[in-house]
């Protein structure tokens, strides 16, 4: 999940869930076994291990080589017919099982560049460089290492019951979540043309704000469109004694940053959500120089595709604005560049959810199952849906938080780590058990023969 990181060497492009999850929900009614949630005990002890083993070896985006290969055998070995190397790392395994709706089923694999701080005892210890050349340690700060574990069983438990479905399973595991590029580069691989294109489209993520084994979802939308956006603020740099022969870059990149608050709180119709942050200010290198240039680095949140637009130009309007007020030259604007790490919201479409979250009600004990807010994080899973609007698709939540800490929390003893903090340990178990159960009711339904 993608999320501005606080922590030193975190990569300032990323993206979370979690910040916008401030409220802990309370506990679920006790689990309550059904003949699927019987099945995923049996095979617990197994999926502890291999989420053990994924937790420990985690990789960053785009560099998810071993993870795919490992995870791939499994699929080959429950006769999926696989394909590696999807969009970079991506795998695509498929089974086809008669005529029918086609399934797509997703995991995400990538860890983030956070040195985990949680203790266990299969914590993290990987260490390897990011692309900007940055030494950092790697967790699975996000959950997906109890995606990529509760979709292996999904996958098994769904080959293991061919008779009671009928249709085309499309399982794909995917790369760089986190960075907002492997759903794309899926797609731009072929993913709808080289593969069964699908009807249909599911996902989960991990919940650091509910209860473990709790499950919420959201009609509409439910993430945000996630852009990161640069401002190259260019000045005529000189001698702190003498002002007056200068063009301060940090005075006017400091209008810009005071102005830009203006685009949500006097622009934005107070019903559209939006969020215009600015997370890095980087200028000069000596307290009696003013230099050339200041850098904002900005992370922009919206829902629809207009009110993304409407930021992004008023981001330009703004900047060249305060540029022309501070009286810089036109061969000297300010330069705003928008990443092409995009994430696109997410939408559930609205009749399609609700009909997905009857189900999981119906087969789960009262209080189990929750209608949340929209959240400004953002996930990438929204682009297999804007690839075709025709697809239902359908992203819900799996609460990680123990009962007890999340106890603790609402007496107000303490707070709870967020995704991508380097404390975020969730109770993987609840976590796995409970997404296994509710992938698995869902696919049985969507795929179930008539």
């Amino acid at each position: 999940m993608r999320h501005a990181l606080t922590a030193v060497l975190a990569a300032a492009s990323l993206s979370s869930i979690a910040t916008a999850q401030t409220v802990p929900t309370p506990p679920p009614a006790p689990l309550a076994q059904s003949a699927i949630g019987a099945a995923v005990a049996k095979d617990m002890d197994g999926l502890m291990t291999l989420y053990r083993d994924l937790h420990a070896n985690p990789e960053l985006s785009l560099q998810e080589v071993n993870t795919a290969a490992k995870l791939a055998k499994r699929l080959k070995a429950l006769k999926f017919d696989v394909t590696e190397k999807v969009g970079g790392t991506g795998v695509v395994a498929v089974m086809k099982n008669g005529s029918g709706p086609t399934l797509l089923i997703r995991a995400d694999m990538d860890g983030l560049p956070v040195v985990e701080q949680t203790g266990l005892e299969f914590a993290s210890k990987v260490r390897t460089k990011t692309p900007e050349g940055v030494e950092t340690g790697v967790m699975h700060a996000c959950g997906h290492d109890t995606h990529m574990t509760a979709f292996i069983e999904t996958a098994k438990l769904l080959a293991a019951r061919k008779d009671a479905w009928k249709g085309t399973l499309v399982m794909i595991l995917q790369p760089a979540e986190e960075v907002g590029k492997g759903a794309r580069m899926m797609l731009e691989d072929g993913l709808y043309t080289r593969f069964p294109k699908p009807t249909h489209a599911i996902a989960f993520h991990d919940a650091a704000n509910m209860a473990a084994g709790q499950i919420g979802y959201t009609p509409g939308y439910a993430l945000a469109n996630v852009d990161s956006v640069d401002i190259m603020v260019k000045g005529l740099g000189g001698h702190g004694a003498y002002p007056q022969t200068t063009r301060d870059p940090i005075v006017l990149a400091s209008r810009i940053v005071t102005s830009l608050q203006t685009l949500v709180s006097r622009e934005q119709d107070p019903q559209d959500p939006a969020v215009v942050t600015v997370g890095s200010f980087q200028a000069g290198a000596k307290h009696n120089i003013i230099p050339d240039e200041a850098k904002l680095l900005l992370t922009i949140r919206s829902y629809s595709d207009e009110t993304r637009a409407k930021l992004i130009e008023g981001i330009r309007r703004i900047s060249r604005g305060e540029a022309i007020a501070a009286g810089v030259p036109e061969d000297r604007m300010p330069v705003v560049s928008v990443k092409d790490e995009f994430t696109p919201s997410t939408f559930n479409p609205p009749e399609f959810a609700e009909q997905m979250a009857g189900l999981l009600k119906g087969h789960f004990p009262d209080g189990r199952v929750v209608k949340t807010s929209a959240v400004m994080g953002g996930e990438d899973f929204s682009r297999f849906y804007r690839a075709d609007k025709s697809i239902n698709s359908f992203i819900f939540w799996v609460g990680g938080v123990p009962a007890d800490k999340l106890a603790a929390a609402q007496a107000g003893q303490t707070s709870l780590p967020s995704l991508h903090s380097p404390f975020w340990a969730p109770e993987a178990d609840k976590v796995i058990a409970t997404a296994s159960e509710a992938m698995t009711v869902l696919a049985l339904d969507i795929l179930k023969k008539q």
